[in-house]
């Protein structure tokens, strides 16, 4: 399948070095605890911006993955979002900093984050690449002293991709922020055009 650029939203410049900007936030904040935090990514979007983001980061630290679903095979969440795929890790009295790729309606780290704090987290902070709060539909409350870390603030459009979400295998190699068309793709209509925000590396 042909990738059709409408147009870039951030180059990969411009992503370096708002990643790095953003791990510095955060080794300010983290460097000097004396139990290394947790940093969690939510499978399977935000791995690629976890990856990035850890790289920067020169201090102890422990990555797990989480896995929790509120789309099924759309691009609307269900309201309703469920762990199909636990943490394995023992977070009790650590500091959990939960990486996602897009924050929307808020539903998803509305359960992780009780999740976690049932799970005994001393503190839950989140890091996100792109933070949508027009799309907010439930407020969720940081634990302990957590912190809320954004990278961009949401673009107008229908919908949103980072590294392969909501959808199975179509990813360009420009390394940059896309709008790309898709054309008769599983989450739009039969021969219908949808746009997406590519995550590339």
């Amino acid at each position: 399948m042909e990738c059709d650029i409408e147009r870039v939203l951030w180059s990969q410049d411009q992503i370096s070095r708002r990643v790095s900007d953003i791990a510095s936030e955060i080794s300010a904040d983290f460097h000097a605890l004396s139990s290394p935090p947790v940093f969690l990514g939510v499978a399977t979007g935000a791995f690629l911006f976890l990856a990035d983001l850890v790289r920067h980061l020169s201090f102890p630290l422990t990555v797990d993955f989480v896995r929790a679903q509120s789309y099924g095979s759309g691009t609307e969440s269900n309201g309703a979002p469920s762990i199909s795929l636990d943490l394995k890790i023992d977070i009790k009295g650590k500091h959990v900093i939960v990486v996602e790729d897009i924050v929307d309606t808020g539903n998803t780290l509305f359960c992780l984050i009780a999740h976690l704090e049932a799970k005994g987290a001393s503190s839950v902070s989140v890091c996100a690449f792109l933070d949508k709060p027009s799309r907010r539909k439930v407020q969720f409350e940081l634990v302990g002293k957590g912190k809320f870390y954004r990278g961009f603030e949401e673009v107008k459009s229908s919908a949103y991709l980072i590294s392969g979400k909501h959808l199975e295998a179509y990813l360009c190699e420009t390394p940059c922020v896309q709008i790309i068309l898709l054309w008769g793709m599983a989450w739009t209509s039969q021969n219908s055009t949808g746009t997406c925000l590519m995550w590339g590396s």
